[in-house]
Formats: C-alpha cells, structure tokens, sequence
C-alpha cells in the first residue's frame, strides 16, 4: 500500500462538451454538460480531474483545445486530457490550451518513439499513459481506440516500457470493470503497480467506498480515478438536457438520490478513518 495521499480524481468521458458514461466503454448515455460536472467537482475537493475525448481516436480528431481553455478559467487543480492526442503538436496545444498532463494510449501503442519524444520536449511529469486493458479468459491484452481494438500487448510488460521510455504516470482501466461498479481489478493493478516504480492510478469499477479502499489496500497505487460512482449522484444536481427526451427517461430510472451529498468529502473521510492518507485543502 502506498504511503502517500491518495488522489481522487474524478474522471470524466466526453462528447461535444457532453459528459458521457457506458459500461464497458460501450453503450454510452448523455448525463449532462461536462462543464456542470467537473466543477462541482472541484468545489466539492476533487485532487485533480481527467478529461478523456471517447470518440476523438475513432473519427481523427481532436475537438477539447477550447473546452480546456474555459475549464482552465475556473477550476485550479491539475487537469489532465487525452483522446485523439496523435503527435507532439497535439501535445502542445492541449497544455497551451491549460491542461497540466496530457494522456496518451492509441498513439504510443502504435509508435512508441512519441512517448519518448513527448517526454524530452514536455517532461515526463506532464505525460501519462492510460492502458486499457482487456481479459479474455485468463490473460490480459492492450485496447486501444477507447476499447474497440485489441492487441497482442501484455500491460504488465507495456507498462514497464513506458516507464523505460518517460512516462511519468500510468492509468490502468480496467474494461471488463468498467461501469460496472462491482470493484476493481485489484489482480491487474496489483501486478502493474508493483513493477513500476512512477505512480498509477486505478480506474474502472468502483461502485462502492469499501471497492476504493481494497483497491487501495491490496495494490501499490497513487490514486483512484472514478467515474459513475460520482456521475450517477452529481447528475442529479443539474437539469436534464431538453433535447434528449429518451436519455432523461433512462436517468431517471437509474438516478435515484433523496439529498444532495458532497460525495468525495465522504469517500476521503471513509478512507482517513481506515489509516489511508487523504488530500483536504
């Protein structure tokens, strides 16, 4: 178990400045503005937020530049981005724009010299790797383009090559997990965590505070990233969206909360009271 504080950082899949959430990475639903989100978020203690373009890598492109910029006026923890982020002039203009790591998977699977290159020029402190890593049946492999491809990489191995070659952070998501909210895969992230020495972060499957805690507990990771554990309770403070009739239905079924709740103030108290070291400001 690491020693330090542990980040929580809220990680959140956009479209068109519209947060979106799956499971599995599929089946995607619209909860509501991006913007509404992440910055209740940062009032409510959020150590740092991650931004991720789900269909930037698909359709070549890269569309949050001016979604950062705005963000960046109000909200003053790190922000990390990544989606479509293809070369070093990508890299650049997302930390122009006022993001503080960028995130990296397509792109360094398919030429890994762009981690190395990214490194030197922006420093390996603002360059983290997401892997993505799916199972079948007993053994793990690398996805990319937000889980449609598969390749023959084993994460275990992968990570330790991006870490030879300057990555400074890691994020795991763990698929078959993801959106599930019935606990990490603490085998996966326990393996990783413990071969590298640049920190990780656990994400996809936490539905619980107890699922924060063992993922803590049993592996070596920095922080956890979490999504419908605190999507499916913010969403409830905003309006729904006017124009999309049939995902408010679905909302309303699946979102059911009697009083508003500082949700990350709970899960930090939840975890200091177990020993593990939290970040208030």
């Amino acid at each position: 178990m690491n020693e330090n504080p542990i980040r929580i950082i809220p990680v959140l899949d956009i479209k068109n400045g519209l947060l979106i959430k799956g499971i599995n990475l599929e089946g995607l639903r619209v909860l509501g503005k991006a913007s509404n989100f992440s910055n209740h978020y940062y009032k409510n203690g959020a150590d740092e937020i991650c931004y991720i373009d789900n269909v930037a890598t698909l359709y070549g492109t890269n569309n949050l530049s001016k979604f950062i910029t705005e963000t960046a006026k109000n909200i003053f923890i790190p922000l990390s981005v990544g989606g479509g982020i293809k070369t070093i002039k990508n890299i650049e203009e997302m930390l122009s724009a006022g993001a503080d790591k960028i995130c990296v998977n397509s792109a360094a699977v398919n030429n890994i010299n762009l981690l190395k290159e990214a490194s030197r020029i922006f420093g390996s402190a603002n360059i983290t790797i997401i892997i993505q890593a799916t199972r079948i049946e007993k053994k793990y492999y690398i996805s990319t383009s937000n889980g449609r491809d598969l390749s023959k990489t084993d994460p275990v191995g992968w990570a330790e090559k991006v870490q030879d070659y300057g990555a400074g952070e890691i994020i795991i998501t763990s698929v078959n997990y993801e959106g599930l909210k019935k606990g990490f895969d603490i085998d996966l992230t326990k393996k990783i965590s413990e071969k590298v020495n640049i920190p990780v972060i656990a994400h996809g499957g936490a539905g619980s505070f107890k699922d924060i805690y063992d993922v803590i507990r049993y592996t070596n990771i920095s922080g956890v990233g979490l999504g419908s554990i605190l999507h499916y309770d913010a969403v409830n403070y905003f309006p729904r969206l006017k124009t999309d009739i049939g995902n408010n239905h679905f909302l309303r079924e699946f979102t059911k909360v009697k009083k508003k709740r500082n949700l990350i103030l709970e899960i930090k108290n939840y975890l200091k009271s177990r020993n593990i070291k939290v970040r208030y400001e």
